[in-house]
């Protein structure tokens, strides 16, 4: 698997979806207010890191590839610090599209402690969209699309249900893949049996119980339902992720493999975890290797993911270091 880093370096892919900056603002517990029975805090620190779509797009650049991003935000101060988190990570964002119309979607955590406790999350805050794109808005996406596709070998549809894969927007990228025989992966948090014809889908074992519509108590449930959602939507792959299980991977041969965990240390958040988990696979089936190896790839980094605090990013020297160990040769 070392030698199939070495083959994702460089890789170009386009990432497409709902873009949302990560806010963390970081207090000390100061008192009990007189307003409200509520905790006041003092404010140590604000940190944007980039979520959902954008940090799919930040995994891939971070992990080697050469990393393009589409996705609409606002003209605030929320978006230009989202563009300036891509940015600073490696990502290519000359293609999203600002509009005054659909404020950058945030998601603000608020991290309390003291000197006595531990720093824990108290509450979340989100700021999303819910109307349509303007058909200005749709088109201008759809430009940028069109312009990088041929330039990419490999795309992803990051679909958390803000709007902006639109049926447009999805009905394009599935066609002008399969005409090129580009891999795509979708990740869809709520409507992945739109994505017909798509060519790997990403799921979490609860996603796909609710795409199937029946719990999923087994081994042998989960198996047939992953391959149910395989035959639907005729897709090459379905990539099943299922917590301390690991993932299983089906593809269109029938196969269906068990991938354990890599790597049984403390879980400390498992945010983001799944964009890791795309980014990783999209690189790998753009460099051309083969869907099972870039499953267990990609389990491993989000092994590695989910060891970190907060939505973040792994490094390609990080996952190469953890390949190398797995495999004897550290």
């Amino acid at each position: 698997m070392v030698n199939a880093l070495t083959q994702m370096a460089d890789t170009p892919v386009l990432v497409i979806g709902d873009m949302v900056a990560d806010i963390y603002l970081d207090g000390a517990i100061s008192r009990i207010s007189r307003e409200a029975p509520v905790l006041v805090l003092e404010q140590r620190e604000e940190r944007v890191v980039a979520g959902g779509a954008a940090n799919v797009a930040s995994n891939a650049a971070t992990l080697g590839g050469t990393s393009y991003a589409v996705g609409v935000c606002g003209t605030e101060r929320s978006g230009d610090a989202l563009l300036a988190v891509l940015d600073e990570n490696g990502v290519h964002t000359e293609s999203f599209v600002r509009a005054e119309a659909h404020p950058t979607i945030t998601k603000t955590r608020i991290i309390a402690g003291g000197r006595a406790t531990v720093s824990q999350q108290i509450v979340r805050v989100d700021r999303e969209w819910h109307t349509p794109l303007t058909e200005e808005t749709e088109e201008n996406l759809l430009a940028c699309i069109r312009e990088l596709l041929p330039r990419v070998r490999g795309v992803v549809l990051s679909d958390y249900g803000s709007g902006t894969v639109t049926a447009r927007v999805r009905r394009m990228v599935i066609e002008e893949t399969r005409r090129a025989g580009t891999p795509s992966i979708v990740d869809s948090r709520y409507d992945i049996l739109s994505y017909e014809g798509v060519g790997y889908v990403k799921q979490n074992d609860a996603e796909l119980s609710a795409a199937i519509g029946r719990e999923l108590r087994s081994e042998e449930a989960i198996h047939a339902a992953g391959r149910e959602l395989r035959e639907r939507l005729g897709a090459d792959g379905v990539l099943i992720t299922r917590g301390d299980k690991g993932m299983t991977l089906f593809l269109a041969d029938g196969s269906a493999t068990n991938i354990p965990v890599s790597d049984h240390s403390e879980i400390f958040d498992v945010s983001g975890a799944g964009d890791t988990c795309v980014a990783v696979m999209i690189l790998a089936l753009a460099a051309g290797i083969d869907p099972l190896t870039a499953a267990r790839l990609s389990n491993i980094a989000s092994g590695i993911a989910v060891r970190k605090r907060g939505t973040a990013t792994v490094a390609q020297e990080e996952l190469r270091a953890a390949v190398a160990a797995l495999e004897g040769d550290v």
